[in-house]
């Protein structure tokens, strides 16, 4: 029997539009209207600038660990204008522009890095998921979701994020694969920064590509530069009309950058060059896309002086809010009311253990409370 060669029905493309001097090609560059340009930039630096004062505060000690964005702010806006309010969001942990984008208040990243309960509550009408922090199970739920649209042909499609360290794990596999296998409305966006805490792409993996893992689950994939807002754009437009249409998932994998620390626990220094940070620092995607912007007349120094203005104010409002409602005590009575819908008997006994408790010691009368518990 000769060996013969197995014709694949799907090939990996690598997409860019805007490269990183801000110059186009006419020939991919996505219809975007004046207003929606601006808004994605807003968005953008909202981003970049929440980002920064958040690393100051939690370096002032006012809130408590997180993960930078800085530097993936395109592979979040330019993918995330996709989704429709009846979509669903199932983010991982370094989506905070793309939640902003969906409705999410600073002030609720605020609380929730300060560790306030309040910081984790999502509007019963949003259909976004709370972020995930256990590397890739996000996906297992994406995939979940997308089957139950399906199932209800309720016309609504799934979006989900992770890194590329997600890829090394078993859930990003039986996700895929079984998105692939019922045909579910997902798109999938690997947010590739080239490092997985400490561990380079390179150990993560030996595929050229993390797209071409596309093609073993029998869906399309593609390559992009994740620095690129445009390049960006226009795949996640055509992965989310294949899903609105009927055709499946699709794998997008955003070639960026972390320039930052994976959280503001880890120092970088230990584990990758001054020399590689600054190479990346040069395909900044907020500067690339202000060049385009302003070659476009759509930028200019007064208006982009406004806008930082804007989202400057924005930001102090929000630290201010947040803080005045962090500075007072939250009612340890919350931890009874987010567990059951109905309290079992045990549970409503010891809610009732603790409220004697919190009495007593506003009468005074702390002995008897004790006692009584």
């Amino acid at each position: 029997m000769p060996r013969t060669a197995i014709t694949l029905t799907e090939t990996i493309e690598h997409l860019s539009v805007l490269n990183e001097h801000g110059e186009v090609d006419t020939d991919l560059e996505p219809e975007i209207s004046q207003d929606t340009l601006l808004e994605l930039y807003r968005a953008m630096l909202l981003g970049r600038r929440f980002d920064e004062r958040m690393l100051d505060l939690q370096r002032q000690g006012r809130i408590g660990t997180f993960p930078p964005i800085k530097g993936q702010e395109a592979a979040q806006m330019g993918s995330i204008i996709h989704l429709k309010e009846s979509d669903w969001l199932v983010p991982a942990f370094r989506e905070t522009a793309a939640e902003i984008w969906r409705g999410r208040s600073l002030e609720s990243v605020l609380l929730y890095y300060n560790g306030f309960n309040e910081g984790t509550i999502i509007p019963e009408q949003q259909k976004d998921m709370p972020m995930s922090v256990p590397v890739g199970s996000q996906i297992l739920h994406a995939t979940g979701i997308g089957y139950g649209a399906k199932y209800r042909k309720n016309g609504e499609i799934v979006m989900t994020y992770f890194g590329d360290g997600a890829t090394s794990e078993g859930d990003f596999h039986e996700g895929l694969n079984c998105a692939a296998v019922y045909q579910v409305p997902v798109v999938f966006i690997c947010q590739n920064n080239q490092w997985a805490i400490s561990i380079p792409l390179k150990q993560q993996t030996r595929s050229e590509t993390i797209a071409q893992k596309a093609l073993a689950y029998g869906m399309p994939g593609i390559q992009v530069d994740g620095n690129d807002i445009l390049a960006v754009y226009v795949a996640t437009q055509e992965a989310v009309q294949r899903a609105r249409n009927g055709g499946g998932p699709t794998l997008i994998e955003c070639v960026t950058y972390r320039v930052m620390m994976h959280t503001t626990a880890d120092d970088p220094s230990r584990y990758r060059s001054d020399e590689e940070v600054e190479k990346w620092k040069l395909k900044c995607p907020l500067s690339r896309f202000e060049k385009y912007l302003q070659q476009k007349n759509i930028l200019n120094d007064t208006n982009c002086e406004e806008i930082e203005s804007l989202v400057l104010d924005r930001i102090q409002t929000a630290i201010h809010k947040a803080e005045q409602q962090m500075a007072a005590p939250p009612d340890p009575l919350d931890m009874f009311d987010h567990l059951f819908e109905k309290l079992p008997p045990h549970i409503t006994r010891q809610k009732e253990e603790v409220l004697r408790y919190l009495n007593s010691l506003k009468t005074g009368n702390r002995r008897e409370g004790e006692h009584n518990g």
